[in-house]
């Protein structure tokens, strides 16, 4: 039989689908992919690309529903690129993602028996989302464009109404469209980067019920910007700032930097695991806060903190993870290479007055640096990357860092199941793993995995005979090799410094102790408050300190 071909009609059975939510069926051995499919529909397809191994398919006439299948309720939902399971049950979409995240982590990561939960739900499918960004355009006749993009494209779908998003939006954006027509600046082109209006975006405090509009421009800003302050106030009862955000680059990115308060306070707040959080455009936040809540007690449970530990929270962003938690820790240390993010955090702690939490910009190396130079470790590291998962020279530093356990909240299982098999070969291996759905009716899934030291594969079982005699060990020698392994007193810097002080009339930095231990190689040991040292440009100690240092460490017997 031929290969298929472009144009080819074929009869296909789906059971499966891609982590895009494309079905896929079989013909001839050839996986064909089909978006608008359901598992168990049995489908007339017509190839409309055709690879070696793989081809793509669109559904033209569907000869057997599948059992799963319901009948959209969004008009947009076939051009749209947000959900993808709208046209399946909401429990057939759970065993879907909760499926994918196993095979994931079976076929890329290669733990089969890998404890699995069953996937966490939300209560509903809708209105949960509390972030939009809303691109601009313009339709064949000229008039305003307001939705989200198609798949794979940058073509504007319009939308007025969109399920996954709380009805406040909808009406916002009905007030936009209106004042738009009357006072609207020339909308952005992308090609020609003229125009001035290039996106809406909206954001809400769940628990708050506050609202924040924000239109980004390719200026400083818009014409008219009262009216539409009044348009926007009248349509949302609770609207509680208008804010103009500028964007001169030619760029997909969508925000810019600089942001200018057009009405009320710029930001607005909301509650998340009994902490307040003010959230400004630019300030991160998960955009389903119910389901985030869950995710975090599932992290805030694998992280197993007693009130002792040293947590250490990579990828911090604004903090939301490692402040819901920091009260059963000792100490919170957050690191974030964003610097707006570091300083959202900063402030989130501030306004929930977390006093245990000290956040830094940088990566892990720097941290790894500075808890060297503090001779610390931290007991539970947390992880939540960015989809395309974890840098292997990260993962490499965290298990340097030797950890008693590792949290990784997950966006993506494919990335996910690749850095487990890395932590894996390094000695951390995956306990257990557990699935939340963060964003139902779109193909994401998140993941939440503790792990912790490889086990032991065998034991040896040995005997020994304390006593006189061949064969026998001394135990007058055991006592006598105990004593001379007697650990000391333990110094520490605050002895140090106080030593210094009283001897030589000036005070030492820890920082300073740090670094000439190290440079002496010692162990480093309990090094508080050397942050200091990666906060502005790197200073050493004089030649004279050193010396105090060195006679220091002498009389305490460390050298």
């Amino acid at each position: 039989m031929r290969a298929v071909q472009k144009n080819d009609m074929v009869e296909l059975t789906i059971t499966g689908m891609t982590a895009q939510g494309s079905g896929v069926g079989h013909w001839e051995g050839m996986a064909v992919f089909t978006p608008l499919t359901a598992p168990g529909d049995v489908a007339r397809v017509r190839i409309v690309k055709a690879a070696k191994n793989f081809a793509y398919g669109r559904l033209e006439e569907l000869l057997v529903p599948s059992p799963h299948r319901v009948e959209p309720d969004c008009p947009c939902f076939s051009q749209c690129g947000g959900c993808c399971y709208r046209h399946i049950t909401y429990e057939e979409e759970l065993r879907i993602k909760e499926g994918r995240v196993r095979d994931a982590l079976e076929r890329i990561g290669g733990f089969r028996g890998l404890p699995l939960r069953p996937i966490l739900g939300a209560d509903s499918r809708d209105g949960y989302r509390n972030k939009a960004l809303l691109p601009l355009g313009l339709k064949k006749d000229g008039s305003l464009s307001l939705g989200f993009y198609a798949v794979n494209s940058h073509r504007i779908v319009d939308c007025a109404s969109c399920k996954l998003q709380p009805e406040d939006f909808n009406r916002a954006m009905e007030a936009f469209r209106a004042w738009a027509a009357q006072y609207g600046d020339p909308v952005y082109d992308e090609a020609t980067h003229s125009g001035r209006m290039r996106r809406l975006y909206l954001r809400k405090g769940e628990r708050s019920g506050q609202v924040l509009a924000c239109v980004v421009v390719n200026g400083n800003g818009l014409h008219h910007e009262r009216e539409l302050a009044e348009a926007l106030k009248a349509a949302v009862p609770g609207l509680s700032s208008v804010v103009i955000n500028s964007n001169r680059d030619r760029t997909n990115v969508a925000l810019g930097k600089k942001c200018r308060t057009v009405f009320g306070s710029g930001t607005i707040l909301d509650q998340l695991c009994g902490l307040e959080f003010q959230l400004s455009p630019l300030s991160f936040y998960q955009v389903n806060r119910t389901q985030a809540e869950r995710l975090y007690h599932l992290a805030a449970e694998y992280a197993g903190l007693t009130g002792q530990e040293l947590l250490l929270d990579l990828y911090c962003g604004a903090g939301t993870i490692g402040l819901s938690i920091a009260h059963k820790a000792r100490r919170l240390l957050g690191v974030e290479i964003v610097p707006e993010a570091v300083e959202n955090a900063r402030q989130n702690a501030l306004l929930n007055h977390v006093e245990n939490a000290e956040f830094f910009c940088g990566d892990a190396a720097q941290a790894a640096r500075m808890l060297a130079d503090r001779g610390e470790r931290p007991d539970v590291i947390v992880l939540d990357p960015p989809r395309k998962g974890c840098d292997p020279d990260l993962i490499h530093t965290v298990v340097e860092f030797d950890p008693q356990r590792v949290v990784y909240v997950s966006c993506d299982p494919a990335t996910l199941a690749r850095d487990l098999k890395l932590f894996s070969q390094l000695g951390f291996v995956p306990v257990e793993a557990a699935p939340v759905d963060m964003f139902p009716a779109t193909a994401h899934v998140e993941t939440v995995v503790l792990l912790s030291h490889k086990k032991a594969d065998s034991y040896i079982h040995i005997d020994v005979e304390f006593g006189e005699g061949e064969g026998k060990i001394p135990v007058d020698s055991i006592a006598k090799r105990a004593e001379a392994y007697k650990p000391k007193e333990k110094v520490t810097y605050k002895m140090i410094k106080e030593y210094i002080e009283a001897k030589y009339g000036f005070k030492v930095h820890t920082a300073y102790i740090a670094e000439v231990k190290r440079d002496l190689g010692l162990p480093m040991y309990d090094a508080p408050n050397a942050v200091e040292e990666l906060k502005q440009p790197k200073k050493h100690p004089t030649p004279e300190k050193v010396e105090a240092i060195k006679d220091a460490l002498r009389y305490f017997a460390v050298i």
